[in-house]
């Protein structure tokens, strides 16, 4: 037992030294240049936060029921700071969805057909929205052909399907409105990885909703929709891939 335990600070510093150890740099000078770009691509899933007003008159529980994933895609444009500080501007267009259901638990009502319209049948949240991320990012020391970074800033999203507050469709079964734009706050870690023709970096980033996007005037006819949420926030989770 002691000989194996004498054995381990030599394999661990021999471990160490390889993955130290120096390898061809593809893409050598990449970082040097002033302004590139590329494209985005990846995968998300829409959350939203709400703060209930319980004492609405008619009080009904709204909720998302599950979690449905998109996508998005989008143009880089980078612009390099300094050494280890980029500014980083990314239009691009997402797509998802969310379903709020409404719950009136006085009437037994969940998960089922209600005898008031709409109550828990699902009202979607913006298919399709514009977005404009204005990102800072900090990328650590390069090792071999990877470089771990941060990145951080804010992103203004447009919803391109949202109709005008207060304006609701006769034949559609809409019964609460969200506002059409929404302040992000975004931010998240990934890897620059240097291939041999392009840099490929994966990304994990939490975007966080500043603005209450709830619609405050509900639909004549049925006020508890609308009156039952005192705000409701954004939430954002994405898996990005750059190719840049």
């Amino acid at each position: 037992m002691r000989k194996s335990i004498l054995i381990i600070p030599p394999l661990f510093l021999v471990a160490v030294a390889f993955g130290q150890e120096e390898r061809p740099r593809n893409l050598s000078a990449f970082d040097l240049k002033r302004i590139h770009f590329g494209f985005t691509v990846g995968v998300n899933t829409m959350d939203v936060g709400f703060t209930r007003n319980y004492a609405a008159e008619d009080f009904l529980y709204a909720d998302l029921s599950h979690l449905l994933p998109g996508f998005q895609v989008s143009i880089v444009s980078d612009l390099r700071l300094n050494k280890n500080w980029n500014l980083r501007f990314l239009p691009g267009i997402s797509f998802g969805s969310r379903e709020i259901y409404f719950y009136d638990y006085n009437q037994g009502v969940v998960g089922e057909v209600p005898p008031m319209p709409n109550v828990a049948n699902p009202v979607p949240l913006g298919p399709s929205f514009l977005d404009f991320p204005l990102h800072f990012k900090y990328r650590s020391h390069r090792v071999n052909n990877y470089r771990p970074y941060l990145v951080g800033g804010t992103n203004f999203r447009y919803d391109m399907s949202a109709k005008k507050p207060g304006v609701y469709d006769s034949e559609s079964e809409e019964y609460v409105k969200f506002r059409r734009g929404d302040l992000y706050l975004e931010f998240g870690f990934g890897v620059d990885t240097y291939l041999r023709y392009f840099k490929f970096a994966p990304e994990i980033k939490l975007g966080v909703g500043l603005m209450n996007i709830i619609d405050p005037q509900g639909r004549t006819g049925h006020p508890e929709f609308a009156n039952s949420i005192a705000s409701a926030r954004s939430y954002i989770l994405m898996l990005n891939f750059h190719f840049e």
